[in-house]
């Protein structure tokens, strides 16, 4: 579907006259970038706004605009939340839980790209771990707190055309490791966790959607040198001219975030329920080159593919949702 939004719509453009009083929203990663943007509009438009941050201190001060523009009864409150832990990740879930409020979305925002390889606190490939598991558990622990009309969002990437997962090593322990091939196998996960939970809550009137907010300069890149940039959005510009598409642009913010918050309040939920979606609109599946621009692969959306995934994603967590 596609619709008056599209690839440099802004949030604020998004959520005109929307009055969000009353919602209650939950943003992982909201310390810095999408998350930060996501809440403060969230919050500007009334909403209550419950964003989660590994670190407290630099959550603090990169939302105080998120305060200042608080309007119609919106309002800011942080939780400490690390995903590379999943001691943390159960913490942070069970205080909201014994909290009792329940939720209107949660935006699974948060996530790390192209590290070096590294382990969580449990184990895990740092990629896969931090993207993946530790939101499927936040996320499902959560679940009891999403009523009727509820929607997830899980923020994927066109990044998950490096890889589909791999469940018989998740974790690289025989297979040989690169940075935006773990980073592909944690965005695919992403968007097949949205497909799976999709399936386990719509009929209760609770819809999942994967989405891919574009290219952005974030911290999100701090692994990156100017060179790798330099060389990925080149090897982009090649596939678009082979495909005839156009060059490469980089989004601001306020554009990166558009489409997390209209999957996750304008998009009609039956349309985008279970669905992969970018610049405000639901993406086409397309089945071709790794780094042509727009669509989703087959992969990341099939649904035998979620089931397995989230079986393996209980087996390794060592928890049944």
């Amino acid at each position: 579907m596609s619709g008056p939004f599209g690839a440099t719509s802004t949030t604020d453009e998004v959520l005109a006259g929307v009055d969000l009083s009353g919602k209650r929203i939950l943003v992982t990663g909201a310390s810095a970038g999408l998350g930060v943007e996501t809440a403060r509009v969230l919050a500007a438009r009334g909403a209550n706004v419950v964003g989660a941050a590994r670190d407290l201190a630099k959550a603090e001060r990169a939302t105080q605009e998120v305060r200042d523009q608080a309007a119609n009864g919106g309002s800011l409150e942080l939780v400490a939340l690390d995903l590379a832990d999943l001691a943390s990740v159960r913490a942070c879930a069970d205080a909201l839980l014994a909290d009792g409020r329940p939720f209107d979305v949660i935006i699974a925002n948060a996530g790390v790209m192209a590290t070096p390889l590294g382990r969580t606190a449990d184990g895990f490939e740092t990629q896969f771990g931090t993207n993946h598991l530790g939101h499927f558990v936040l996320v499902n622990r959560l679940a009891p707190l999403l009523k009727p009309g509820s929607r997830v969002v899980a923020l994927s990437s066109s990044g998950h055309r490096f890889s589909d997962v791999n469940l018989e090593d998740p974790n690289f322990e025989t297979t040989a490791y690169t940075p935006f091939g773990a980073y592909g196998r944690s965005k695919t996960a992403n968007a097949l966790f949205a497909v799976e939970f999709d399936r386990r809550h719509k009929d209760r009137g609770v819809r999942a959607a994967a989405v891919h907010p574009g290219g952005i300069h974030t911290e999100l890149g701090r692994h990156m040198t100017a060179e790798d940039t330099a060389r990925l959005i080149e090897e982009i510009n090649e596939a678009n001219r082979r495909s005839g598409g156009p060059a490469f642009e980089f989004k601001t913010i306020p554009q990166g975030a558009a489409t997390s918050v209209w999957a996750a309040i304008v998009a009609p939920a039956d349309a985008v329920g279970g669905r992969y979606c970018e610049d405000c609109h639901v993406a086409e599946i397309i089945d071709g080159d790794e780094m042509t621009r727009g669509g989703v692969r087959p992969y990341a959306v099939d649904p035998d593919n979620a089931r397995a995934l989230w079986a393996k994603s209980e087996e390794l967590v060592q928890e049944r949702f």
